[in-house]
């Protein structure tokens, strides 16, 4: 068995996840990229390995049990402990309907994957990061997702009142705060991450955020030292610290 270190990020094929990868690649880590559409998956594979990057491609779709099932077994036959699982992959759909409007058969898909992803995905991967004996898992959040940002009026997120997608996130933060409690006895830290206003296909490239800046937390909170936090909610911080995110 090698002993460089192993990391998943799911929905790794393009955007933000794709960028955790290349970044925890050239830290030296073994990086296997989760992707629904594994010759996308396998495109970016070959694209980060020209960086000299030891990548690889594995077919996980979060919504599906079975499958998600069947990823943990392919990772298995290469290795059996899992240093780092980034908790990537997310939608947002159903435009910005109020409230009042807003689709439950939206919020439903959103749920499926921004909530119960992240959970199948940690519970079919955590025999592999307890026995890491240091585990780091990143729940890729949402300043959107802060209830008392969402209360603050001087917040630059406080019009944006999304049932769906905001409330998928704040079940996220909770979900972080969960598991990190459960697994603290095993050594492995886990919180989330905001990785601020990013331009991706999520939000048609509107964020005024690169790729780069976004996946910095992540990547931070994925390389945590034994001295490091769990069950926090932080975005970039200033030089060495943390900056952490209001629940």
């Amino acid at each position: 068995m090698t002993t460089r270190k192993m990391a998943l990020v799911t929905g790794a094929n393009k955007g933000i996840g794709r960028e955790i990868a290349r970044q925890l690649g050239l830290k030296e880590h073994t990086v296997w990229l989760g992707c629904r559409d594994l010759e996308r998956g396998e495109n970016a594979a070959k694209e980060l390995r020209a960086e000299g990057i030891d990548a690889r491609a594995l077919r996980l779709d979060v919504t599906n049990d079975a499958g998600v099932k069947e990823a943990a077994a392919t990772f298995a036959a290469s290795s059996d402990t899992l240093d780092v699982l980034v908790n990537n992959a997310g939608v947002a759909i159903g435009g910005y309907a109020s409230p009042s409007e807003a689709s439950v058969e939206d919020m439903r898909t959103l749920y499926e994957v921004n909530v119960f992803g992240p959970v199948r995905v940690t519970q079919a991967f955590l025999p592999f990061l307890k026995k890491s004996g240091q585990g780091r898992i990143v729940m890729m959040s949402s300043s959107l997702g802060s209830i008392a940002g969402q209360l603050d009026m001087t917040s630059p997120t406080y019009g944006v009142n999304l049932l769906g997608y905001n409330s998928s996130k704040s079940a996220l933060n909770m979900i972080t705060v969960a598991f990190a409690k459960e697994l603290a006895q095993y050594g492995v830290k886990v919180n989330a991450a905001n990785p601020g206003y990013v331009g991706t296909d999520l939000n048609n490239h509107q964020g005024y955020r690169t790729v780069g800046e976004g996946a910095d937390i992540a990547v931070r909170l994925a390389t945590l030292g034994p001295m490091g936090p769990t069950a926090g909610f932080f975005h970039d911080g200033h030089a060495d610290d943390l900056g952490k995110h209001p629940w």
